[in-house]
Parts: structure tokens; C-alpha cells; sequence
């Protein structure tokens, strides 16, 4: 036997996030962010789904689908949490540039579902851009999970960055509300690469059908605009 493995996707996540820019870095990190993972017909049978409410929480293995293919084995990435020049061990970071381009995230589990193509699972919590394909699903079991004493090398000394978000009321009630507190949590952990830090330039990416645009300085980011997207497409045409 070669070793080699064969992956097919059991279902897809989709989410309000299309692009990779906006989708929080770590799962968790916007627990109002719900997505609906939707499992392929072959796998769509509810004996599979048999007890999975019994669990507050998934494990979801998952490809990095958007990510630009590279030839080779590189053994060191450089992490934007450290500003983009610092060279790390690949298997010492959550890169997405890895030997075999797999992600691993938990997220909550908050209900089974029968939609139009079959069923599916709505979760929150995850940092997936929606059509991620997942490749396997297993409950979090807290008892052998879990380790609060464990230590979180240089990610840890970064998960309480975090910013203060201002969005006046006229522009955050054009979101729904659900919609409106996931938004604030994303921009929170701020979703720009830790290297840019210029307070004039205006960010923006796509959520919910709409375009979100902001600016940060310092420790305050401040939104600008939330448009349609529709309405963004006609002001460029």
C-alpha cells in the first residue's frame, strides 16, 4: 500500500462569507456567525445524523478550497498575526499552506435540519469561506478535548487583540440583527494582515449581500459603509 488517501466532500458549509478576506482566523471567534452545512446526496441519510444532538459541539475536517497551489514543500510560512516576515515552522502554525491542505475546526452545533437538496447541520462559530468542503464531521468530547493548562505558543500571546467597533445606527440597521452582531465579532478580531497599519486606507469584503467597508487606527475601527451589493455594482458601472 502506498499511504496515499483519496478525499470526497460528505458536505459543504456556506455562510455569509464568499471570500477569504473577513472570515475570522481561528473557529470561535464570531460565535454569531452561523453556517449551514449541507452533506452531498450519497451521505445525506438521517441514520448518519443518529445522537449528534446529543453534542454541544463538532470537530469539522475541512479543505482550504481557496487556497493558490504551490509546488513544492516549504517547511516554514510566515504568520500575518506576526507581522508577515517572521518565518515559522508550518507545522507549528494553522497556515493554510500545508503538505496536504486540510483544516480542523470546532464549532457549536445548534440544530439538524431538512432543507430542499437534503439535510443538513447549522452551526456557529466557524472560520470557513462558504462552499468550503468538509471532508468529516466528529463530535467534541469535553472530557478528553478539552486541556485548560495547555499552552498557546505565539497565538496565544495575540487572542486578546482585539478591536473597538464603531458602527453608526443608521449604517448597522441596514443588517439584520442576527447578521449585525456576527459582523461586529468579525470585525472585532480584526481581519486585516497585521503588517498593514495605514489609518487612511479603506478596507472592505463582501457579507450577507452586502459590502462592508472600514477603517482602523489604532485600536478603534470605525465602519463606513455597509452597501448592497447590488448597489455597489451599479455605483461602479
Amino acid at each position: 500500500m502506498s499511504g496515499e488517501l483519496t478525499l470526497a466532500p460528505i458536505a459543504r458549509l456556506y455562510s455569509d462569507l464568499p471570500t477569504k478576506f473577513g472570515v475570522p482566523r481561528q473557529s470561535g471567534l464570531a460565535p454569531a456567525l452561523e453556517s449551514l452545512i449541507v452533506f452531498e446526496k450519497e451521505f445525506s441519510d438521517r441514520n448518519a445524523l443518529r445522537g449528534i444532538m446529543e453534542y454541544s459541539h463538532l470537530w469539522l475536517i475541512w479543505g482550504f478550497s481557496e487556497n493558490e497551489k504551490r509546488d513544492g514543500f516549504s517547511a516554514t510560512v510566515r504568520p500575518p498575526r506576526l507581522g508577515g516576515n517572521t518565518r515559522i515552522g508550518v507545522f507549528a502554525t494553522r497556515s493554510p499552506f500545508r503538505p496536504n491542505p486540510l483544516g480542523l475546526s470546532s464549532v457549536r452545533l445548534i440544530a439538524a435540519e431538512e432543507v430542499k437538496d437534503g439535510l443538513a447541520l447549522r452551526v456557529s462559530g466557524a472560520d470557513l469561506v462558504s462552499g468550503t468542503p468538509i471532508y468529516d464531521i466528529k463530535p467534541y468530547l469535553p472530557y478528553s478535548d478539552s486541556h485548560p493548562d495547555a499552552k498557546g505558543g505565539f497565538g496565544q500571546e495575540h487572542s486578546a487583540d482585539r478591536l473597538t467597533v464603531f458602527c453608526e445606527k443608521a449604517l448597522c440597521d441596514r443588517l439584520p440583527e442576527k447578521s449585525r452582531r456576527a459582523l461586529i465579532d468579525i470585525l472585532a478580531s480584526d481581519p486585516r494582515p497585521s503588517y498593514q497599519n495605514d489609518s487612511e486606507r479603506v478596507y472592505g469584503f463582501p457579507y450577507a449581500g452586502f459590502e462592508i467597508r472600514f477603517r482602523v487606527n489604532g485600536s478603534e475601527l470605525t465602519v463606513t459603509e455597509i452597501e448592497e451589493a447590488g448597489e455597489t455594482a451599479r455605483q461602479q458601472g
